[in-house]
């Protein structure tokens, strides 16, 4: 079994990690992260081994894991670099920073190393997750490896690294595009005298069940929704309320606007 470092324990970081700690054990996992205390308590808590530092995971791991945004993607990979010149045996470098391509990994990490790119979302911390990955010099066999140890995680998809960025707004920012339109459903029930406990609460077990139903389904999204429609009903009346408040046209604006910031950030 392969060991898995992760350096970064952030939201994500520890996330893929537990998902990792579920798939391939505690004993097969190392964790280093910037500000000390949490790689304690991280450590603590799921009984991985925690590392004294960047380097020991990058000397330790067959699959390291790079849980950092990428603003400071560079710097790491280039103060880890000198340790994985001197490795000689065969190692993975997985990096979840968006917008960072793998040619510039591997110019930073200073060899041609076999490298994965992830972009996983927040709901992986439920099992729930949808990731969306592309992979160079790793071989099938590797790929499913990794898969097995994510398991628990949720789903993963590959794609070709030139629509990495495009899928990674959907499936890593859509969930706060979609807790932004469960909070005003949640607003507009309180409007109508609803406790806000069980508003949030309906909210998000509509979003869950539509969701479930595109998924389970296959059908459109436009002819679940005209399902609901029944002719001057209740529900077209608010679609047509959303429609006149650009609802529409803004999520569409959220997405480019999320896609254009990730890649800047690419540089």
């Amino acid at each position: 079994m392969k060991k898995a470092g992760f350096i970064g324990t952030g939201t994500m970081g520890s996330a893929m990690a537990r998902a990792a700690i579920s798939g391939v054990g505690a004993e097969n996992v190392i964790v280093s992260n910037r500000t000390v205390t949490k790689a304690v308590a991280f450590s603590m808590e799921t009984d991985c081994a925690m590392a004294k530092n960047n380097l020991e995971v990058a000397r330790e791991s067959e699959i390291v894991v790079l849980c950092v945004k990428p603003q400071g993607l560079r710097a790491v990979l280039e103060e880890i670099a000198p340790v994985l010149a001197k490795r000689e045996d065969r190692f993975i470098l997985v990096s979840l920073a968006v917008g960072i391509t793998m040619e510039k990994i591997r110019e930073y990490a200073g060899g041609e190393y076999p490298v994965v790119r992830m972009v996983p979302n927040t709901p992986v911390q439920v099992g729930c997750g949808y990731t969306v990955f592309c992979c160079d010099g790793v071989t099938e066999d590797e790929k499913a490896e990794m898969l097995r140890m994510w398991k628990s995680a949720g789903e993963f998809e590959e794609l070709g690294e030139g629509l990495l960025e495009a899928a990674g707004v959907l499936s890593g920012c859509g969930p706060a595009y979609m807790y932004l339109c469960m909070e005003a459903m949640a607003d507009g029930g309180v409007l109508c005298g609803l406790p806000r406990a069980s508003a949030v609460k309906m909210a998000a077990s509509a979003a869950r069940g539509a969701a479930e139903l595109v998924l389970k389904t296959g059908r459109h999204t436009g002819e679940l929704r005209d399902a609901v429609c029944s002719p001057g009903g209740s529900t077209i009346r608010g679609v047509a309320a959303m429609e006149d408040g650009g609802v529409r046209a803004a999520m569409i604006r959220a997405v480019r606007a999320s896609y254009e910031r990730t890649k800047e950030l690419g540089g």
